[in-house]
């Protein structure tokens, strides 16, 4: 759209010379406006291309400025406006004509030194006018000499100069002002180039130098607008244009990269307009709550993939080819534009007949290397990871690659040479993840395996998965290869062991690479992706054990980790029943090696004291199992039997004879002495023997001692009282307003005249050492007030996060029973908010229900308890009305909860 067809579009709302001859303007002036914003929006759901879209905006923009600017007098009786002293000038996204609906209109006021007191109250007229119609005006007022001083000693605002554009007044004093900058070399070339690369960092270390952000700044993000801007800025200084068809030209980009470029721009600009309309104000952010509404407003559609997995896909897949083409573009501009001004021999070292290395960058010999020897394409990158001394690879053998990724077909994949470079290439000894991130910037890796390919910005609408899933994927391989280091044994002490034993590592790189990769073809991910994991195999000529074992892995990739935040791992016939699965020691540390980098990929916050502590019991009871062969495994009563003879035996050593003992423990459950450490048996037993319940409840808090085989974070809570002195929702309430998450809850006993609750909780707020002892006695004080009667309130003084808000789950409620089980299973799959614990304690005081254990799972925005319950004669809940109405209740109950915690 011209913008003589947009001034012929705009001249039914903007009445030109009733606004000129009012006294007051204001009024018509804000009805064009309004007329404009509806329009565009209008525009915007029918489809009309963005960039006419924007050149509406500016146009009209750029006339009501013009009237509003013709209203006051700048010409000073002179007879032509060649000899105006003033102007005003479009700088910045304005400027540029990128004027987003609810941008900053950027303006610079532009006159001689001698000439602006005598315009100082005709601008500050003009400048109140454009505020009091609505628009955002960011101005400023200078002289052609302190436009020249700022722009010289600020690279901001040399970089809005360069997208400085005329609207009203003198054209000559900008003409001037220009030529002023070019010719005493305001910035030279290379300290702008720097310049910007330092501000481009800086902007990307806020995103954490991600393009996978949950929620992308749609400006500012790595592989958004902004680093678009930033070549095309470097571009101008440098060659004084920044259209795409003339840099091509110019050698600054390859057509491809310039197609690219325009194809993102056009949909980050779309996705911009969009939300700042929607939003009504300068919002560059791509929020949860905004997501969905803006892929409606796009015309996105539910399909396999949700409508907003597909819209922020096609994000993601924009922003890493912008990303890989910024990243090119400014080390070519540095090699063939910069470093040649330095006039210094370059450092060239062969590397064998098709590379050679330049200033340690891998380099291709000739321009047609690929082309020839195709299998070079993964042949670099396996140079790159045995080499301790390459960098990097040269920006025009990085381009030569790129431009031959499309032509991987499979006579390439299936080609032994091909198949043999890319198993080399996973046991390279240098930096891994690396070059398989190099390879998927490139392209290359998404050729070579289209499984890959397919799930390149595919992401998850949820809380949980905080990576897309190739982003994952490739974030697996690279926690593996951390358990090889040293600095990781504290952290990953089992798994930093395993690692060196594994008797085929690359076998585990394969498993974590193909774990994930049937994600959205519908079904079950890890049944579906076994094919896609025997093919590769099978492809790349492995063994059937190898074979047989990577995909046994990809099938039960999911089954360590939910045995050990689902089961009781303390009860022998669970860990027997996943010995058998896992079969022997082999498969079992390859297992534990792929759940803890596919926990610590998918979301780091997951992983905690508490979810190792779990992890490494699992692993080490089924290690004994496997060991001892399942048919030696010691049962259940024979481990009681002895684990009470050996605390006995020590408490007697502490002049607490058996008898009392067993006093002390009438009415506690098998749980407690499966679950607890024979250190902490002791302790509970030797201060119940002291403390008299007609003083209170006793209360022991301390650091977890339990079975648990933890390094630090959970504390340990033990309850021991009267039935009428203590009850878990007088607990659990305190816990929420102590700002403490339950992660297991034990209620092990259920006899006459006693209740004994015990906890493992965490700090909500992780504290330093010193904080410890003081929070144990805050903790302690708090629950004495609690179970004498000063209950809090059940309302958490916790606010929803925003995030969790856009997820309201319908809670899901499972209630069985089982042949021969004393209990009730009860399961709640809902929506994570403050205090839903509590809540569930009111149900289940309110119905008279028995709490007996409980398993606390929070996944992103979702959690998934399940608890062991009884009425309160001791007796599993079987009758069907009765289960019905539980139900009910607490699924009416949460989703009022939810749906309250949400506003």
């Amino acid at each position: 759209m011209t913008p003589s067809a947009v001034a012929v579009d705009t001249d039914d709302w903007l009445d030109r010379a009733a606004i000129l001859e009012a006294k007051n303007p204001i009024g018509l002036l804000k009805s064009a406006l309004v007329r404009h914003k509806t329009a565009i929006e209008q525009a915007l759901r029918d489809g009309a291309p963005i960039a006419d879209m924007l050149e509406r905006q500016c146009c009209f923009t750029d006339i009501l400025i013009n009237l509003c600017w013709s209203r006051f007098s700048w010409d000073e009786n002179l007879s032509s406006w060649r000899k105006t002293r003033i102007a005003l000038v479009a700088v910045g996204g304005y400027g540029r004509r990128e004027l987003m609906p609810h941008s900053d209109i950027d303006l610079l006021i532009l006159s001689e030194r001698d000439n602006l007191q005598k315009h100082a109250a005709n601008i500050q007229s003009f400048t109140t006018l454009l505020w009091d119609i609505g628009l955002e005006v960011g101005h400023s007022v200078r002289s052609l000499g302190d436009a020249f001083t700022q722009a010289k000693n600020d690279v901001t605002i040399m970089t809005s100069m360069l997208d400085a554009r005329m609207l009203c007044g003198s054209p000559i004093l900008l003409d001037r002002l220009e030529k002023r900058l070019e010719r005493k070399k305001c910035w030279r070339v290379s300290d702008f180039y720097k310049a910007k690369l330092e501000e481009q960092n800086e902007r990307h270390a806020k995103s954490n130098h991600t393009e996978y952000s949950l929620e992308p700044n749609i400006k500012t993000s790595p592989g958004a607008l902004r680093d678009i801007h930033t070549l095309l800025w470097i571009a101008k200084l440098a060659l004084k244009t920044d259209h795409l068809e003339t840099l091509v030209q110019l050698g600054f980009f390859e057509p491809r990269e310039a197609e690219e470029l325009e194809e993102a721009r056009a949909f980050f600009w779309r996705i911009r307009f969009a939300l700042h309309l929607t939003r009504g104000r300068d919002e560059n952010r791509l929020l949860f709550d905004h997501q969905r509404q803006l892929a409606d407003l796009l015309g996105y559609e539910d399909r396999e993939q949700l409508a907003v997995e597909q819209f922020m896909q096609d994000y993601y897949r924009f922003a890493l080819s912008v990303s890989s083409i910024n990243e090119v573009s400014l080390q070519a501009f540095e090699e063939r534009v910069l470093a040649p001004q330095l006039k210094r021999r370059s450092n060239i070292t062969e590397i064998n007949e098709r590379f050679q290395a330049i200033d340690q960058k891998l380099a291709a010999k000739q321009p047609d290397l690929f082309h020839h020897h195709p299998e070079a394409l993964l042949e670099m990158f396996v140079i790159l990871g045995e080499s301790a001394t390459l960098k990097g690879i040269r920006s025009e053998t990085s381009r030569l690659a790129k431009s031959q990724a499309p032509k991987i077909n499979e006579g390439f994949r299936n080609s032994q040479a091909s198949t043999e470079l890319f198993i080399r290439l996973l046991g390279v000894e240098h930096h891994l993840f690396s070059q398989l991130r190099r390879m998927n910037r490139l392209g290359i890796l998404g050729a070579y395996l289209p499984e890959f390919e397919r799930v390149v910005g595919q992401m998850q609408f949820d809380l949980f998965h905080i990576y897309t899933v190739d982003a994952h994927t490739l974030q697996v391989v690279r926690n593996m290869r951390r358990f090889r280091y040293k600095n990781q044994e504290q952290q990953f002490p089992i798994a930093a062991h395993i690692h060196q034993r594994l008797p085929k590592v690359e076998l585990l790189y394969i498993a974590g690479f193909f774990h994930d990769l049937a994600k959205g073809m519908g079904g079950d991910h890890s049944t579906k992706g076994i094919e896609i994991a025997r093919n590769f195999c099978e492809r790349h000529r492995l063994g059937q054990w190898e074979t047989n074992l990577v995909c046994w892995l990809v099938e039960h990739h999911l089954i360590m980790s939910t045995t050990a935040q689902r089961k009781d791992i303390f009860d022998p016939d669970v860990v027997r029943e996943f010995a058998s699965l896992i079969g022997d020691q082999v498969r079992l540390d390859y297992l534990y090696a792929l759940t803890v980098a596919d926990i610590n990929a998918t979301n780091p916050t997951l992983w905690n004291s508490w979810k190792a502590s779990l992890m490494s019991q699992l692993y080490l009871e089924t290690k004994r199992v496997l060991r001892l062969g399942l048919d030696q495994m010691i049962d259940r009563e024979d481990y009681l039997k002895q684990l009470k003879s050996s605390v006995i035996n020590k408490l007697k050593e502490r002049d607490i004879e058996s008898d009392q003992v067993e006093l002390l423990w009438q009415g506690l459950g098998e749980d407690y002495f499966l679950r607890e450490s024979a250190s902490n048996m002791i302790w509970h037993t030797e201060s119940m023997n002291t403390h008299n319940l007609d003083d209170g409840p006793l209360i022991l808090i301390g650091e977890d001692t339990s079975r648990l085989n933890r390094d630090e974070g959970t504390t340990h809570i033990f309850i021991h009282a009267r039935p009428d002195q203590a009850s878990f929702l007088q607990i659990v309430t305190a816990f929420e307003q102590m700002d403490l998450n339950v992660v297991d809850a034990r209620i092990p006993s259920n006899a006459q005249g006693r209740r004994d609750y015990i906890f493992d909780v965490l700090e909500m707020n992780p504290l330093s050492a010193t904080d410890a002892p003081s929070r144990n006695d805050e903790i302690r004080r708090a629950l004495e007030r609690a179970l004498s009667g000063q209950t809090p309130s059940v309302t958490s003084r916790r606010r929803t996060p925003r995030m969790l808000k856009q997820f309201a789950i319908k809670t899901q409620i499972t209630i069985h029973n089982k042949p021969d089980q004393p209990y009730t299973d009860l399961e709640v799959v809902t929506a994570d908010r403050p205090g839903l614990l509590a809540k569930l304690a009111q149900v289940f005081e309110a119905e008279q229900i028995e709490l007996l254990a409980s398993k606390i799972t929070t996944l992103g925005e979702r959690v998934e308890d399940i608890f062991q319950i009884c009425s309160t004669n001791g007796r599993p809940i079987v009758e069907e009305a009765r289960i019905n109405a539980l139900t009910s209740k607490i699924e009416d109950t949460l989703d009022a909860h939810i749906a309250e915690a949400s506003h």
